[in-house]
């Protein structure tokens, strides 16, 4: 996840603690080559230019082959809302920005300006506690990504018809467009083709009438076919 948004408190700074902990505890990958770990650096530093402050990691190495510390980022609601274009630079590879809003209103708004996203993910309380927060929130992120999720990561993508893994500009070229799910993902690779007035027999076999010189039409609801040349 690019962006984790949370609301301040005990809660909040426990939460940033302990993820910074698993960060710089965990091993660190190998990136899929030269040019995403230049471009994973120019984009942490980039973020940090933008306001952001570097809570671990922030530099190449740690790993083997091509590879980049883990990497958390901070800024508060305020520093979130005065830059969100620049603090939405998309630093792919290990790394995640966390924002931390006063309240739920000002999450609200942080929320709105979230570009289009793949995905979004709500953590709330198991039981009824964050109702009222989520009908605030989820209204607007609905509109702001492809998949919606609730209580678990969204990287476990299933390849299922009903699976989507596509979602607003830029997430994607095409709010239409998805890699996975049936028929949906099939048509990122297909182009419509309309054959307008084109004579029977130059059509694909396929389109050809079977009775050339004929046409359907519907007499009370029934489809027959008749003789027109």
């Amino acid at each position: 996840p690019g962006v984790i948004l949370l609301l301040k408190g005990a809660e909040a700074d426990a939460f940033i603690e302990a993820a910074k902990t698993k960060f710089q505890e965990a091993p660190v990958g190998t990136l899929l080559g030269s040019s995403v770990l230049s471009g994973l650096q120019h984009s942490v530093d980039s973020l940090q230019q933008a306001g952001a402050d570097l809570v671990t990691g922030g530099r190449a190495g740690g790993g083997s082959g091509y590879s980049f510390q883990n990497t958390l980022l901070q800024v508060s609601g305020d520093q979130f809302l005065s830059n969100p274009e620049e603090l939405q630079t998309e630093a792919f590879g290990n790394e995640s920005l966390l924002v931390v809003a006063e309240n739920i209103e000002q999450a609200a708004r942080v929320t709105r300006h979230f570009e289009g996203n793949l995905t979004g993910a709500v953590y709330s309380h198991s039981g009824s506690d964050d109702e009222e927060a989520y009908e605030t929130i989820v209204p607007i992120l609905r509109r702001k990504v492809g998949r919606l999720l609730n209580d678990k990561m969204p990287t476990g993508v299933a390849v299922t018809p009903a699976m989507n893994h596509g979602g607003p500009y830029p997430a994607t070229g095409h709010p239409g467009f998805t890699a996975v799910g049936i028929p949906a993902s099939m048509l990122r690779f297909a182009m419509l083709q309309c054959f307008d007035g084109v004579r029977d027999h130059r059509l694909p076999a396929s389109l050809r009438d079977a009775n050339p010189g004929g046409m359907w039409r519907s007499i009370d609801g029934r489809w027959t076919q008749e003789d027109v040349g």
